[in-house]
């Protein structure tokens, strides 16, 4: 009998469909091994079973459940990124109900079910639900604390839903977040994004870690502070993240890193003090990084460090051309503006992933063009092509369920890549032309011959036939929501 059995889900092929297979990350679940550490760290035994890396059958689970006999199973619907709690539901709910059937007390945590508690549990057969981070909960629950005591808990009495108060957030910038649990991952199950290794960098292994969370924004769209119920920016100690990059690199021979906070570049004296951490133990050349910015936060005098530092990729949110669509960025910044950071990062041999949203409220078919028009001028190494959704716990989606406007019918439907995606209508053009559009931008972007012939000049001519064979790879949507087929291939998206 173990105390607490952790389970990520494998949601990969309701949402991406083929795409899983081979093209999308792996990536280490950051909250099961926060979880793990934070409980193991307090005495009790931890076990984790992550379906997406291993690709056991509910089925399978539930035989290694009953072979394991957890006081507690916790059913963690976080995913790559925090609006993919949402569409991570269609395998969360399946999961815990086989838990639930074996006898087995299930809670489910993540973005999601924080953002919708008790619709959550009235929609699973958990006995809990977790409306916050979730290890003080879980640690409340392994102690035996009275349900009502229990901090973030959802639960049933009788007939009744319970949402108790709300547990504190952890401290991040103490040891309490420090618990070593790495162990309980394969890292060589995981795999970076396909992109990120262009030039024959090693997918395997791969690791992903949080230096920082919650975000100061307060973009609409936006809902990855759910699980926090704060724009409270919260840093982990510098050279704590640089000890445990070093210790992935020197004892597990990790090479491939994603740094998954909402906005690494934002605080200088935080990532330039890990940036330093890095440069001085001399492993840059050796190790290749990603992480996010804004386009408003790039500082050219600190780009050379940043590349020192292993940092190779750049993701920023550029969204849209358009300043009166534009959400949460600064509308001072001009196209021309934009292109120009791009430029100087690029000048200092760091790729540069440009992240477009299609569909935000305002947006109509001559700023969807201008947006993509914005892509084909910047020529960023990789661009993700999005369609505003409405995920739960936005302010984008109070505002939708207000005014009553259509929602997709499933949580697979939040997903960017699934049969049944179901983006936002706008004012001026309905979801199926918003995603006919994002679909269309993705070829026209990715058969470029100007952007092929920089990817030849940069990664090589494996990376071009890669990307050819992408995008003639078809990605199968309903025809409901999309009245032309879409033969489109997708690259894996961060």
């Amino acid at each position: 009998m173990i105390d607490l059995l952790l389970v990520n889900p494998g949601a990969a092929r309701q949402n991406y469909g083929a795409l899983s297979d081979g093209l999308t990350a792996i990536e280490p679940p950051i909250w099961c091994r926060i979880i793990a550490g934070y409980v193991r760290s307090r005495g009790f035994d931890v076990a984790v079973a992550d379906m997406e890396a291993s690709g056991i059958s509910l089925d399978a689970l539930g035989i290694l459940a009953r072979d394991m006999r957890p006081r507690l199973a916790a059913v963690v619907a976080h995913g790559h990124q925090p609006s993919a709690s949402t569409q991570t539901m269609v395998a969360a709910l399946p999961t815990a109900a086989i838990l639930e059937s074996i006898g087995i007390p299930t809670i489910l945590l993540g973005g999601h079910p924080s953002a919708l508690p008790e619709r959550t549990l009235r929609e699973t057969s958990a006995r809990y639900v977790c409306d916050g981070e979730g290890p003080i909960t879980i640690e409340a629950l392994l102690n035996r604390c009275p349900e009502d005591f229990v901090p973030g808990l959802i639960w049933r009495d009788g007939e009744k839903i319970v949402a108790n108060e709300r547990a504190r957030l952890l401290d991040v910038g103490t040891s309490e977040l420090e618990g070593e649990a790495w162990d309980l991952f394969k890292l060589r199950r995981y795999r970076a994004h396909n992109w990120q290794c262009l030039g024959a960098w090693p997918r395997s292994p791969y690791a992903s870690i949080y230096t920082s969370f919650g975000c100061p924004y307060r973009c609409s769209f936006c809902m990855i502070n759910v699980p926090f119920h704060s724009n409270q920016y919260r840093a982990r100690r510098p050279e704590r993240v640089v000890r445990e990059i070093e210790f992935l690199y020197r004892e597990r021979g990790v090479r491939t890193f994603k740094i998954a906070d909402e906005m690494f570049v934002l605080k200088p004296s935080h990532y330039l003090a890990i940036c330093e951490g890095i440069a001085k133990l001399g492993i840059g050349e050796e190790i290749n990084i990603w992480c996010y910015a804004r386009v408003d936060t790039i500082r050219e005098g600190e780009l050379d460090l940043l590349r020192r530092a292993g940092i190779r990729w750049i993701a920023l949110g550029i969204e849209t051309a358009d300043e009166t669509v534009r959400d949460g960025a600064n509308k001072a910044i001009r196209p021309r503006d934009i292109v120009a950071v791009v430029r100087s990062i690029q000048d200092h041999s760091i790729s540069v992933i440009g992240n477009y949203i299609f569909g935000l409220p305002g947006d109509n078919r001559e700023t969807m063009q201008a947006t993509l028009d914005l892509a084909m001028e910047c020529r960023t190494e990789f661009a993700n092509f999005y369609c505003a959704q409405a995920y739960p716990g936005s302010a984008l989606y109070e505002k939708t369920v207000a005014e009553g406007r259509t929602l997709p019918e499933s949580w697979s439907g939040y997903s960017q890549h699934s049969y049944d995606s179901r983006p936002l209508d706008t004012e001026y053009v309905s979801a199926r032309e918003v995603l006919r559009f994002r679909d269309g931008a993705f070829q026209a972007y990715y058969t470029d011959d100007s952007y092929l012939r920089m990817l030849e000049l940069k990664f090589g001519t494996e990376a071009v036939r890669e990307v050819k064979a992408i995008t003639a790879r078809p990605l199968a949507r309903n025809k409901t929501s999309d009245e032309r087929p879409t033969a489109e291939g997708e690259l894996a998206e961060p």
